[in-house]
């Protein structure tokens, strides 16, 4: 049983879609329309006999509000109907349980759950708003309720340490790949965007991926070569639209990835008729954790669901990409992705006038295949005197470079 207030057919079926994530199946659609929601039960009267008619006509077991409901509103809707009641936050959490798989993700989740659950901890204690006297049930002189809120709080902390020490082991690696010179780049979206097939196609990981929303939960990170650049290829966990605040919260160790990435790869589905909602959602999130200025390369992926669309790259009055239109799914655009890659991470280009010994053959090798070397001449004592069109970055991790003064005007 599904319910909402919203008539819009996009957020109706996103919540066909998050409900039968959650694996709930759907028997009816009750809409309406309010300014303002009834403070009791946040439908009114009216709109609530109908409700009732329509969970007693299918014998309904669950009742999913499109929206945010207050701890009372839920309470009261579940008397009325005499049935469970989750609200749009509640729904999202309870995916994120079934799909979290690692040991970092079940925490963050847990801990999400609690957060949320801590609002609502008066359900079903109102008929031991005072633990029992008499002898052998004498109390403590603790209610009920503020010895739960007191259980709860103890494991919050508890989750919050362990999350502290995996939040911890997760800096020391980011701290490693900026020390080895190596960029990063965070891949976000709107949950079901094709993120995971993507990080797939580049990278060969085997993350699972499907058909729909929030498929994985678990940040992976890989390592990764485009043409002579080595990167560091991070997956996130999907966003969506008025993602629940305490899923931010305990995301946030993951969502880091996205904070301290050289570059965001922002994967859209542009099949997707609500594309420019999508867009605003995801934004509001990376607003929210600090991301929203890192520079991005927007991926329109699955162009194969297009008629007529073809691979292309958007570029602006300056030249740098802004968009690329691909598929993950069929491979078309792969190529242009990371040549895309490489000119967006690679910085400035510069002459190297470099000369190698008889012994480092396989670098000179690398070199020729990568179509580095402009010039060389093969000295007569052997190795080769070489001018190199090189990134400054791959320049620098070869010590033949100092790191640039980054005000200083590009080479070439």
């Amino acid at each position: 049983m599904a319910g909402t207030s919203a008539s819009r057919d996009d957020d109706l079926e996103e919540l066909r879609l998050l409900a039968r994530a959650a694996g709930a199946v759907t028997v009816d659609e009750v809409l309406g329309r309010w300014r303002t929601p009834d403070a009791r039960t946040f439908i009114g009267s009216g709109k609530l006999e109908e409700l009732a008619s329509v969970v007693r006509a299918h014998e309904a077991g669950l009742v999913l509000f499109n929206h945010t409901l207050t701890p009372s509103q839920e309470r009261n809707l579940e008397k009325a109907l005499d049935v469970r009641v989750v609200d749009r936050t509640g729904l999202i959490l309870d995916i994120f349980a079934q799909r979290a798989r690692s040991f970092e993700g079940k925490l963050q989740v847990e801990l999400a759950q609690l957060r949320h659950l801590s609002t609502r901890l008066v359900r079903g204690w109102t008929h031991l708003e005072r633990q029992k006297g008499g002898i052998g049930l004498r109390g403590p002189g603790e209610t009920q309720l503020e010895t739960d809120k007191r259980l709860l709080a103890n494991r919050i902390r508890q989750i919050q340490k362990r999350l502290e020490k995996v939040a911890q082991q997760r800096h020391q690696g980011r701290q490693a790949r900026k020390r080895a010179e190596l960029p990063v780049v965070g891949l976000v979206g709107y949950t079901n965007a094709g993120k995971s097939t993507l990080f797939n196609a580049l990278t060969e990981a085997g993350v699972f991926a499907a058909d729909q929303l929030f498929a994985t939960l678990d940040p992976t990170v890989r390592r990764l070569r485009v043409g002579s650049l080595d990167l560091v290829l991070a997956d996130t966990v999907g966003f969506v639209r008025d993602l629940p605040h305490e899923l931010v919260a305990a995301f946030q160790s993951t969502l880091q990835e996205a904070c301290e990435a050289d570059l965001i790869l922002h994967v859209v589905d542009a099949s997707d008729p609500d594309i420019d909602e999508r867009l605003r959602a995801v934004t509001e999130v990376l607003e929210t954790i600090g991301a929203v200025d890192v520079p991005q390369l927007l991926v329109y992926n699955k162009i194969d669901l297009i008629e007529g669309a073809v691979v292309r790259t958007d570029r602006d009055a300056a030249g740098q990409a802004e968009r690329l239109w691909m598929s993950a799914a069929t491979g078309a655009g792969l190529d242009e992705l990371r040549l895309l890659l490489e000119e967006r991470l690679s910085g400035r280009r510069s002459l190297y006038q470099v000369q190698l010994g008889p012994a480092e053959g396989q670098l000179h090798a690398r070199l020729f295949r990568e179509g580095r070397i402009v010039s060389e001449v093969i000295l007569e004592e052997g190795g080769w005197q070489m001018t190199l069109d090189l990134p400054d970055r791959e320049a620098i991790r070869l010590g033949w470079l100092a790191p640039p003064d980054p005000d200083a005007e590009p080479v070439a």
